[in-house]
């Protein structure tokens, strides 16, 4: 089902956005963007064609990074692909930090996995 997709982004949870963006560029080296979303402010890092998504959340340790799947569009497809296969949604299809789509499920062992489109793409195929 997710085979014509490409993992696109990695969510990290993060307790101090300033301190995270510090790390991943002066330390790590990579170009940090620190942009506002219409939840706050979020950082993204480009490594490659990966995004890594820097977002402020109260989390415990495990419950990031996120693998998030890139879709060319048809999110409300998949959204209901995947409950036809009993997966368990979590967060169910909305917009995202970036004004796109996204929708949040968890595989057998409860890690977190989410889809995401661009706010240009149609919610069908």
């Amino acid at each position: 089902m997710l085979s014509d997709c490409k993992v696109g982004a990695i969510v990290f949870f993060v307790s101090d956005l300033a301190r995270s963006v510090a790390f991943y560029r002066d330390t790590l080296g990579l170009p940090v963007e620190v942009t506002e979303g219409h939840d706050g402010a979020f950082a993204m890092a480009q490594v490659g064609e990966l995004v890594l998504v820097f977002i402020v959340h109260q989390a415990k340790a495990g419950d990031s990074p996120v693998v998030v799947f890139s879709l060319d569009g048809g999110i409300d497809d998949y959204a209901e692909a995947l409950a036809a296969r009993g997966v368990e949604i979590v967060v169910p299809v909305g917009e995202s930090p970036d004004g796109g789509l996204s929708l949040d499920f968890v595989d057998p062992d409860r890690n977190l996995l989410s889809l995401h489109q661009g706010p240009e793409l149609p919610r069908r195929k």
